[in-house]
């Protein structure tokens, strides 16, 4: 879905009429984390997970994580819901063998960096990546579920948006108020130009200033070339941003929502119109998985990556989070608590 467009604006009257709502879905949240003992896996667990419905940067800042672990000699795994497959799992992600209708979008981009589970049960997932060989755990999303114990917590946030008009779902994007998401954080990571004020209501928490950037060697084709751009993503205007910031001339842009699954009429007619006006279709790695695969070839991708203002801040983070390791190098054995 898209996200209402009263999300992003101040309080009306949608927001404050559908308040109530907000704050059973806010109670619900609540009493399921009383109501849940976390795991504690034995390995250390990373969540990068945020406090809006919809996109936020997060998987890239996943992936960025497991490149740093990896860096460390960490034989990291990746976990995730899966949202958008049918898969409940656990299940070790395969890209050559599973799609985005059974995993998931984000599950394919992420085996493609590191081991990658797929679990509704995230406890689950996370015995099963222990169980083959992982010696830390970085979740994808997750923030919002009480089933395991996080040693970093992460909470992206889109510097464009922010927290929107600071109401919960349904009167606003949030899962939970800001105050009590942030108060369980261990850092927010701010991707972009900071334009709502986030670092003001970050609570005293540190703060990582990072933003996405285009893989260089894939940018240089499409600097000065026509582009018609396409995103089925969380906020699609980031890619478009980010194609103009290449330098490139981009002469249409078409959303869709979320994860949406792309019909091969719609690809079809994305072409039509790509070849009238002389330009080339591009889209998100994470859409290009969800393109039906006979046409895959004829839409250009765009990769990016996280670009770190301060790097040393997230190292300095991670190695405090990986000290279980060094002091618990037993990993047998896996308590509640």
């Amino acid at each position: 879905m898209k996200a209402p467009g009263f999300w992003s604006r101040p309080p009306g009257l949608t927001a404050r009429l559908l308040a109530p709502l907000g704050w059973a879905y806010d109670l619900g949240g609540r009493l399921r984390r009383l109501a849940v003992v976390p795991l504690t896996p034995g390995l250390p667990v990373v969540c990068v997970g945020n406090l809006v419905a919809g996109g936020a940067g997060k998987t890239p800042v996943a992936l960025a994580i497991a490149d740093l672990l990896r860096a460390r000699g960490v034989a990291v795994h990746m976990l995730t819901r899966g949202y958008g497959g049918r898969l409940h799992g656990p299940v070790r992600v395969v890209p050559s063998h599973h799609d985005a209708a059974l995993v998931g979008d984000e599950a394919l981009l992420l085996a493609e960096a590191a081991p990658t589970w797929v679990a509704r049960d995230r406890a689950a997932g996370a015995l099963a990546a222990r169980g083959a060989g992982a010696d830390a755990l970085v979740l994808d999303d997750g923030f919002q579920n009480p089933t395991l114990r996080h040693h970093l917590a992460l909470v992206v946030v889109d510097g464009a948006v922010g927290f929107g008009n600071g109401r919960v779902i349904p009167a606003g994007p949030l899962r939970e108020p800001v105050a009590r998401g942030l108060n369980r954080a261990s850092a927010l990571v701010i991707l972009g130009e900071d334009r709502t004020g986030l670092a003001a209501a970050g609570l005293g928490l540190p703060l990582i200033h990072a933003r996405l950037v285009a893989d260089p060697a894939v940018a240089a084709r499409f600097r000065g070339r026509r582009l018609l751009a396409f995103a089925g993503i969380g906020r699609p205007a980031k890619f478009f941003e980010t194609c103009r910031e290449l330098g490139a001339d981009l002469v249409a842009t078409v959303s869709f929502p979320d994860h949406h699954r792309f019909r091969p009429e719609e690809i079809a007619e994305l072409l039509v119109r790509a070849r009238a006006l002389g330009a080339l279709p591009v889209t998100t790695t994470k859409d290009a998985v969800r393109l039906p695969a006979a046409m895959r070839s004829e839409i250009r991708v765009l990769p990016v990556r996280v670009s770190w203002q301060d790097p040393q801040r997230l190292t300095d983070l991670l190695a405090t989070a990986l000290a279980p390791m060094a002091s618990c190098p037993d990993r047998t054995r896996a308590d509640h608590g």
